[in-house]
């Protein structure tokens, strides 16, 4: 199936390919034609009701161009851009940045970055690597990009903290022209303080958590402050949307894959989802994918009120480096996995491989071959052996990586983990899930009115 200049292929779970135990007849996987519909009808309701906002996003294109004015202004002088966030307000950013500017952009000069900031995510709180990265940075030459929708992430908050004297003890009332606030539009945390302190700021809105946040300025502005055509996301975001506005199943690819991947999971017991890009600047789209996922679909309680421990379990993986960790599992473990491939057509560079030796040895296949064709031969050999190993597996060809072809994978699993949520009768856009461990977290840090969770620890 060809999505505009994406291709998507499923017939590595087809009975045809891998047999009757492991594979699916297209009449099991069109057998889910009512509950597709019921919850094409509750994901459409839902959005109706102003409660699925990331799927206007792709409309949003005014609204990228000021952001991009923003993002020219505020990089000019900057040497480097600090991003805080954590989950959602980090990831999306990272696989854009790894993904459109490659992962070894920061190492570039300033030449080669067309005189773009370098970008650093801070996703963690391990304080020797906090303290590490400040240590690296000017603090007159640095841009700090805080992400909090609440203002009240503990761990954001205190990086966020850290930074703020550190550029006031540099720069003083200055400092406040090296900050910019992406949170809620109206209220929190992080809101109060940008008014007092002078921040400019930019919205999340209030209808897009945050791991659905990546075409937010969420992501948005760390991408363009590094250059990234924005709009040109959006723009492919807005065609595969088009793509999948069909509530048929033999129309709309992200629809299809959500019912394989449900099928695997509730009727043929494969609760593990592999995405396995063949290409390192995708590499953070995996961990992108992996928090939508596992965030989205793992919860205890359906939306009927009953307990189901629902949610299949992601994983990420790096072809070929994983094909000497991982695949060994894969091929001759449980049949536990539906592993996706995604491959690049047309990388942005090739290497030649040489023969530099003047005799003979077992490295004389190599040379007439490119490194670009070695890893798609190791892809198209591992995707094979897994068929013959009756593995299921899909594949999703990219004809090359660029803004417009990111803005369509991103929303495409973006819909597809949505619907997915409906089909298994949960909310797939809250996490209550991770409440307690907040809350005990609080009262640990002595906040106000968490203390009785430091005594239940205590008994």
């Amino acid at each position: 199936m060809t999505i505009y200049n994406m291709e998507y292929d499923y017939s590595g779970v087809l009975v045809d390919a891998i047999g009757t135990e492991h594979g699916l007849t297209m009449r099991e996987i069109l057998f889910y034609r009512e509950k597709t519909a019921a919850a094409h009808a509750a994901l459409t309701r839902r959005s109706e009701m102003g409660e699925v906002g990331f799927m206007d996003l792709p409309g949003k294109v005014p609204e990228a161009r000021g952001i991009e004015e923003m993002a020219a202004a505020k990089r000019r002088g900057m040497e480097a851009c600090l991003v805080l966030g954590i989950g959602g307000s980090s990831l999306g950013g990272r696989a854009l940045r790894d993904a459109l500017k490659t992962p070894l952009y920061n190492e570039m000069s300033p030449e080669k970055r067309g005189g773009t900031p370098r970008l650093y995510f801070a996703e963690n709180i391990d304080p020797e690597t906090f303290s590490g990265l400040l240590g690296l940075l000017s603090p007159n030459r640095t841009l700090v990009v805080v992400i909090s929708k609440s203002g009240g992430t503990a761990e954001t908050m205190s990086q966020f903290l850290i930074a703020l004297d550190w550029l006031k003890k540099n720069l003083g009332n200055a400092a406040s022209q090296h900050v910019v606030a992406i949170t809620d539009p109206a209220k929190g945390t992080l809101r109060e303080i940008a008014g007092e302190e002078g921040f400019d700021t930019l919205d999340i809105p209030p209808n897009v958590g945050g791991r659905f946040s990546v075409l937010t300025p969420v992501g948005l502005f760390p991408a363009a402050l590094i250059g990234i055509d924005i709009v040109a996301l959006l723009k492919g975001a807005a065609a595969m949307a088009n793509r999948c506005s069909s509530p048929g199943l033999e129309e709309n690819p992200a629809y299809l894959n959500a019912v394989i991947h449900y099928c695997y999971d509730v009727e043929k017991k494969k609760p593990l989802s592999v995405l396995m890009p063949y290409a390192d600047s995708l590499l953070s789209l995996a961990d992108w994918y992996r928090q939508l996922y596992a965030e989205s679909l793992g919860k205890r309680v359906a939306l009927s009120g009953e307990v189901v421990h629902a949610g299949p379990t992601p994983i990420r993986a790096l072809g070929a480096t994983d094909q000497h960790s991982q695949l060994q599992l894969y091929m001759e473990g449980p049949f536990d996995k539906v592993i996706t491939f995604i491959k690049v057509a047309r990388p942005r560079r090739d290497l030649d491989i040489p023969y530099p030796l003047s005799y003979a040895t077992p490295l004389d296949y190599l040379p007439n071959h490119t490194l670009g064709q070695l890893l798609d031969f190791e892809r198209f050999a591992t995707t094979h052996a897994l068929r013959h190993n009756r593995r299921p597996t899909i594949f999703l060809g990219l004809e090359e990586i660029n803004a417009f072809n990111m803005g369509q994978l991103l929303y495409f699993y973006e819909l597809q983990v949505a619907f997915q949520g409906f089909l298994y009768g949960v909310n797939p856009f809250d996490q209550p899930g991770v409440e307690l461990g907040k809350k005990l977290t609080y009262g640990l840090m002595g906040r106000k009115g968490y203390e009785s969770y430091v005594k239940d620890l205590e008994k």
